[in-house]
């Protein structure tokens, strides 16, 4: 469904991005983990069209999409979930579910898709009229998963949705994701909490230094010693 092929991204003449090869089954949760600045956020932002690679191709449904528009590759059905919300703060719950509905064609979806949401998230709907900025953290993560569903993805990115938020929002934020693939949505993840991400995954990728450093199912790498031991938290076997 998605499928990188050797991209290389660059800041200033500086590599972010080495070669990254990757790819995205259809109806699979695939997590990406790594440190922070390993290139994660970086390769997420160069899929939606913020960033154009300097080689190497994206390809989504058989078509390459490097270099084409973030509009127009929402519009493709491949949508974004950034980092820190960032929901229309002046803007009503309701109206910001709308908002991620501007590619969308036709009244009647958009009004099914809306009670849709509302019905995945009645905390949403109890506070349609609310502003969106007086809402919770975990309100608006909840928010921003909704208007993403507005614009009917078929591949949803998400970039750190446990970010910030207290435990029971996490095994929430978790139940979403499930929910999203069950629902027939394919899944993209980048997570901070490894140990979340991975247990959530069907497939993950570990990125280090901006390169792809190793895979497997979300299981195998639970089990992998570097990974326990750099992102989970595990103690160094003694000899």
């Amino acid at each position: 469904m998605l499928e990188l092929e050797g991209v290389v991204v660059t800041y200033d003449d500086v590599i972010c991005l080495r070669g990254v090869s990757l790819d995205v089954h259809r109806g699979e949760i695939v997590t990406l983990i790594g440190a922070n600045g390993a290139g994660k956020s970086t390769m997420l932002k160069t899929v939606s069209g913020l960033l154009t690679p300097r080689s190497g191709s994206i390809v989504f449904e058989g078509q390459n999409i490097a270099g084409l528009t973030p509009d127009a590759i929402v519009g493709l059905g491949l949508v974004q979930v950034p980092e820190g919300r960032r929901v229309f703060a002046e803007l009503s719950v309701e109206d910001n579910l709308r908002a991620g509905a501007y590619r969308v064609r036709g009244r009647e979806r958009v009004r099914g898709t809306l009670a849709d949401v509302f019905g995945r998230f009645p905390q949403l709907a109890e506070r349609r009229k609310q502003l969106a900025g007086t809402l919770s953290g975990g309100e608006q993560q909840m928010l921003a998963f909704g208007r993403a569903m507005m614009a009917c993805p078929r591949l949803l990115m998400l970039d750190e949705p446990s970010l910030g938020l207290a435990p029971r929002m996490v095994d929430e934020v978790m139940r979403c994701i499930r929910m999203f693939r069950d629902s027939g949505m394919t899944v993209l993840l980048v997570e901070q909490n490894a140990n979340l991400a991975l247990r959530l995954a069907d497939r993950a990728y570990v990125m280090e230094a901006g390169a792809i450093s190793m895979s497997g199912s979300g299981t195998q790498l639970l089990a992998n010693e570097h990974v326990r031991r750099s992102y989970l938290g595990a103690k160094t076997k003694q000899a």
